[in-house]
């Protein structure tokens, strides 16, 4: 199945890992891609190996009103935005008696906070113009109860129970929103438990690679007619959870 000539998207957090991917996939799909991130210098060579179809914004999501500055940059931009792609997001992971209470903030920021004014907001665009997908990004972890997981996860099941209301809210008016829980997957997220000295998540199992995740956006994107693929679980063929 291929997407129709012209589309275009946004993807945050989008320099490097699972978001890079997904702008490299959606790229080679012939889609004109904002790619969104914090680090500007990286931000920009990777743009600049893309090639033609990749543009870059410097933009801390995380931000009160970084949603807004956003939706208006890719309007100015392209003139319709069709895909949304809310990737950007941090790992941060300790037992209660370690759980450093400064990182909560920035983590409900990013991982939350972010996703639903960004969805919101592009929703309300998308609404008007009778068309436009939005995906985001969770976790298997959403699922997971395990010891140290419990604000990640808790965030993930957030986002989750946000993205299918919204999903139910925005039934037959054209937008379609979609879930991608990813499993263990190789990329810099667990540099900060590894910095702490925590063994990372990759490296217990052979963990995906950002590209298996990014083909799962993909086929998201293409489906059409009445089909909504709304929700993938990704799960590294060595996962038992």
């Amino acid at each position: 199945m291929n997407l129709p000539k012209g589309k275009t998207a946004v993807v945050t957090g989008a320099s490097a890992g699972i978001g890079e991917a997904i702008a490299r996939k959606l790229v080679s799909a012939d889609i004109r891609v904002l790619l969104v991130a914090r680090r500007e210098e990286r931000l920009k060579a990777l743009c600049a190996e893309i090639g033609k179809n990749a543009s870059c914004m410097t933009l801390d999501m995380a931000e009160t009103g970084a949603a807004q500055a956003l939706l208006e940059a890719a309007t100015k931009e392209f003139g319709t935005v069709d895909i949304l792609v809310n990737n950007a997001g941090i790992l941060r992971t300790s037992h209660v008696d370690e759980f450093d209470l400064d990182e909560l903030d920035p983590m409900i920021a990013i991982n939350y906070a972010a996703v639903v004014r960004t969805s919101i907001l592009f929703a309300r665009r998308m609404k008007t113009n009778s068309g436009g997908q939005i995906i985001n990004l969770s976790s298997i972890g959403a699922g997971i109860t395990a010891a140290g997981t419990g604000i990640y996860g808790g965030l993930k099941a957030a986002l989750e129970r946000f993205t299918e209301v919204l999903r139910i809210e925005l039934a037959g008016s054209g937008v379609r929103v979609g879930l991608i829980a990813p499993g263990t997957t190789s990329t810099e997220i667990f540099e900060d438990m590894k910095a702490k000295g925590q063994p990372g998540w990759d490296e217990f199992i052979p963990a995906m690679e950002p590209e298996e995740i990014a083909r799962a956006v993909l086929f998201m994107c293409e489906q059409s007619g009445n089909a909504n693929a709304a929700r993938i679980h990704i799960y590294a063929t060595s996962e038992g959870f």
